[in-house]
């Protein structure tokens, strides 16, 4: 059964979790931040790296280009395995001493060069066109898109392109047309115009396998300090919540329970009366109350002192928590005025307890300071539970007042007995009492 403020203590406990839920997610976007940021930030550092080195490559042949461009082409001697460039009108000529050279225009120059890298293995590059005049300048899928994009302004292009298991870096820039390209392009360009590009590609296989390797490593860190960090602030958490929990059980004792007696108080007595109630009109049950009063206690107080009388009302919770079966619900209904709820009894057992109670209370004495002893008896009233119209709340309500009329009618007939609705006053023993 649900005891009183159960529900606080799972609003509490829902409270917690969700405080906890919201942390972890909390935690989780800033680890994933964190770790993604420092990801990407790593790629990214690559891939400018990788561009630098596109652009690197792509300027120094422009430069060399530029350079054979600046003399209008270069002259070398014409020994075995050198052939002229057949796009040239008259590419050879003789010395006066019969060395016969042949021209190197900035084209043939480039292509040359790009054969004598494309043997070392660490990059290769060549010069593509829309419109080439040698057949071995024919652009893939890759140079035609950055081709066009050269037609409407863009000033490079580069990517990823995998070939197999390798993967390669595609850098292409724009060619522009120069006078010295006249000779072997008649017509159809104007100097500065764009008229191709130089296409450069490198492979980056073991760059993009550091880079995978790299991002498990970031995983892996990451999962470490998710988990590191949830353990941190589950123990936090849990540390919270077994404080609150306890903080929550102190002050619901504080609300439940009389200062002075540490009986239940007034309040949790009728919470749990009201739960009593429900339950015994539901399935047809006997319930009863025992409301009992200390005899002349305004006398002892002016008698004796409070601290007597506060020392009569403990003795006396004392006494009745001894006698009170364990699910019965004893408090202090107010001053010196105490109740007990009795579930699945009818009048008659507790009339019986009320009676036995009764016997208890007279049977002892408090040992006053000064030698003396005082003698306390109590009076007491019961009443049962009756099906009446109106509901659990106006059960109670006559509840209540048949106890309450019954302890009544137990002080006018003298004090120190029990009365319950119907019975006549039981028979009292000889004790000392006083007078109110």
């Amino acid at each position: 059964m649900q005891k009183p403020g159960f529900l606080h203590a799972k609003v509490t406990e829902s409270a917690i979790t969700s405080f906890f839920i919201y942390l972890l997610l909390v935690m989780v976007g800033f680890v994933s931040a964190v770790y993604l940021g420092i990801f990407l930030t790593n790629k990214q550092t690559i891939e400018d790296g990788l561009l630098t080195q596109g652009r690197w490559i792509s300027e120094s042949i422009i430069f060399a280009r530029n350079w054979n461009s600046r003399y209008g082409g270069v002259y070398v001697e014409k020994g075995p395995g050198t052939e002229s460039n057949p796009y040239l009108v008259n590419p050879d000529f003789k010395a006066a001493d019969g060395t016969v050279y042949t021209k190197k225009n900035p084209a043939l120059m480039v292509r040359e060069i790009s054969e004598m890298v494309a043997k070392e293995g660490t990059f290769d590059f060549r010069i593509t066109s829309l419109n080439p005049v040698n057949p071995g300048n024919v652009p893939d899928s890759l140079e035609r898109v950055a081709l066009a994009g050269f037609a409407h302004g863009e000033k490079e292009f580069f990517a990823r392109e995998r070939q197999g298991d390798e993967i390669y870096f595609r850098y292409i820039a724009p060619l522009v047309f120069e006078s010295s390209c006249l000779e072997c392009h008649a017509s159809g360009y104007e100097v500065g115009d764009i008229r191709g590009g130089i296409s450069v590609r490198f492979n980056i296989g073991e760059v993009e396998r550091a880079l995978q390797k790299n991002l498990y490593f970031i995983v892996g860190l990451a999962i470490l300090s998710f988990f590191s960090l949830f353990g941190i602030i589950y123990r936090l958490v849990h540390g919270l919540r077994v404080r609150l929990v306890e903080a929550e059980d102190r002050l619901h004792r504080l609300a439940v329970t009389d200062e002075l007696t540490g009986l239940k108080n007034r309040r949790y007595l009728m919470e749990r009366l009201r739960i009593e109630i429900k339950r015994a009109v539901r399935y047809q049950k006997p319930l009863a109350c025992i409301m009992f009063d200390l005899d002349h206690f305004k006398r002892v107080n002016d008698s004796y002192g409070h601290e007597v009388g506060d020392r009569v009302l403990r003795t006396v919770a004392d006494i009745a928590e001894l006698c009170r079966r364990e699910s019965d619900t004893l408090s202090r209904f107010g001053g010196e005025e105490f109740m007990i709820m009795l579930p699945e009894t009818d009048e008659q057992g507790a009339a019986a307890v009320a009676e036995r109670l009764r016997k208890q209370i007279a049977g002892n004495s408090i040992m006053l300071l000064d030698g003396r002893v005082l003698q306390i008896t109590a009076s007491f009233g019961v009443a049962g539970l009756r099906q009446v119209e109106g509901g659990v709340e106006q059960a109670e309500k006559d509840l209540f007042l048949r106890v309450d009329n019954a302890l009544y009618e137990a002080k006018a007939k003298g004090r120190n007995r029990v009365i319950t609705q119907k019975d006549n006053a039981r028979p009292t023993t000889d004790t000392e009492t006083f007078e109110a």
